[in-house]
């Protein structure tokens, strides 16, 4: 039985704090045996910076989780490329809309695989999926949840949705409604609640860098949190997933008033009385003490890190170490120390790959690992907690494998499970053990490496180089250069480049 198999067998008791009900509840899915989820994404007018891959790691283990408990998980991220911010700066550089967010984009799945984060299977872009949103206004105008203004763009009504606030708990005695309360930004103060947009009316600005389209009541844009309820909604219908979420993440930041404006729209709509059943935040990141922010000057991103030689295993327990609902500080010492930590596991790792086949000796070892860290993480995602069972497994093991007793095929097993979970291995270490302990999958050909040519699709073809590039490490790991060198040309010739950074990781990248 593996390691997942046993973890998906025993009681379902996976109990979340739910932001909506402020108490932790046992998560119980619409449909059992599937997650449905719902991740709000990065605006993609700039690069993603590290505060918000605070919680897209949050969520990449969250996922993780619920996979290991054998749920399956229908995970959208939508992209945001349509709104104020995206359309001054493709205004003030005289691009369009696309132009402006394509790199960026782009940019994000580069930095969210560096991370190490798992696809979602949906990655809407707004500005893809207008249909569905005109087709949203159009129903909340037909009820009268919705009405057009003077301006000539569409606002929901807040005082005809009786439940709002419930989310964010705010006093509705004290909303602003009505004409003289209406906010046509597409962001507006916490606590101060008023009709929002649903569609706004083109300006000449719009139509200048693209950002416009038509529709029954008037050509014009989406507001920001109409793009969410309307991308959620038309991939779950898609999929036949019904119209409420299972899960609906994202940062804290987003509770009022976006995802509060969600609730409203969406509910107004379908008539369901959610949205969502449970709602998960994460807490902001700070760096050395001051909450992240351009007034501070204290932006960092991904690639900032990776040029500065973060390995993404340290950055990943770094995060890990601290409960999602927890603020966590990013500073040059808890990124030693967690470098440290993922290099610590990662000989461990090293070590367990090499022994011979053990004695069963070691199987109270695997269950206690495996009963702390489902214990964990059934609890609330409670990371910090499960890590602290891993180290504890680790210097348990390392007094194992000093007094010469061989790991058994139970610890590995156990130990691997683990590790699938959390990532947090350091890069060479993690390509090393991946390489000796079982070849590259192959997409076609032989089991043993990948095909010579690459697939013609562009994900395939990454995972392609990545895995040529994981036979490569384990070459110069055996001192066969020629080999290495091989490799490296054969990679060049299709396109992709390999480099070495001092670490002795690698990285692979389109040339």
């Amino acid at each position: 039985m593996t390691g997942a198999a046993t973890a998906a067998s025993r009681p379902a008791q996976l109990r979340f704090f739910n932001t909506l009900t402020r108490v932790v509840e046992e998560f119980q899915p619409v449909v059992p045996g599937q997650v449905t989820m719902y991740t709000c994404g990065p605006t993609v007018w700039n690069y993603a910076h590290i505060g918000n891959f605070r919680t897209f790691l949050f969520e990449d283990l969250l996922r993780r989780w619920l996979r290991a408990r054998g749920l399956r998980v229908y995970q959208i991220m939508n992209l945001t490329d349509v709104d104020d911010r995206i359309i001054r700066e493709a205004g003030a550089h005289g691009v369009s809309i696309r132009q402006l967010t394509d790199p960026f984009a782009a940019a994000f799945h580069e930095d969210r695989r560096w991370l190490r984060i798992e696809d979602a299977e949906a990655y809407p872009r707004a500005t893809e999926c207008i249909p569905s949103m005109v087709e949203l206004v159009q129903g909340l105008l037909a009820s009268g949840a919705a009405y057009r203004g003077e301006d000539g763009s569409v606002y929901f009504a807040i005082d005809r949705f009786p439940a709002y606030g419930q989310l964010s708990q705010l006093d509705r005695r004290e909303l602003k409604t009505g004409a003289s309360g209406r906010v046509s930004s597409d962001e507006y103060d916490k606590e101060n609640a008023r009709d929002f947009v649903l569609w706004k009316a083109v300006k000449p600005e719009d139509e200048a860098v693209g950002a416009a389209w038509d529709a029954p009541f008037g050509r014009g844009r989406p507001g920001w949190h109409l793009e969410c309820s309307a991308m959620a909604l038309s991939l779950l219908a898609a999929q036949g997933l019904g119209a409420v979420l299972d899960i609906h993440a994202g940062g804290v930041d987003l509770i009022f008033p976006h995802h509060e404006d969600e609730i409203a729209q969406s509910c107004a709509y379908t008539g369901e009385a959610t949205f969502a059943r449970y709602w998960l935040h994460g807490e902001f990141l700070n760096v050395r003490g001051t909450k992240m922010s351009k007034r501070f000057g204290n932006i960092t991103t991904p690639r900032d890190l990776r040029e500065d030689g973060v390995d993404p295993g340290a950055l990943r327990l770094l995060m890990f170490q601290a409960h999602y609902r927890q603020q966590v500080d990013l500073t040059d010492e808890g990124l030693q120390a967690a470098r440290e930590g993922s290099r610590r596991l990662g000989e461990f790792s090293l070590r367990m790959s090499q022994t011979a086949a053990g004695t069963a000796d070691w199987d109270g070892w695997a269950r206690q690992l495996q009963d702390r860290v489902h214990g964990a993480l059934d609890g609330d995602l409670n990371a910090p907690q499960a890590i602290a069972a891993v180290f504890e497994a680790a210097r348990e093991g390392n007094r194992r494998l000093d007094a010469g007793t061989a790991a058994s095929g139970r610890a590995l097993e156990a130990w691997r499970w683990t590790m699938g979970i959390f990532d947090l291995l350091p890069a060479a270490m993690d390509l090393q053990v991946v390489a000796e302990r079982s070849p590259a999958p192959a997409l076609s050909g032989t089991a043993a490496e990948p095909p010579t040519e690459p697939p013609a699709e562009l994900a395939h073809a990454e995972e392609w180089a990545r895995s040529w590039a994981r036979v490569r490490l384990a070459a110069k790991g055996r001192r066969d250069f020629q080999e290495a060198d091989r490799i490296r040309d054969l990679l060049a010739r299709a396109g992709w480049e390999v480099r070495d950074n001092k670490d002795g990781s690698m990285e692979v990248r389109r040339a």
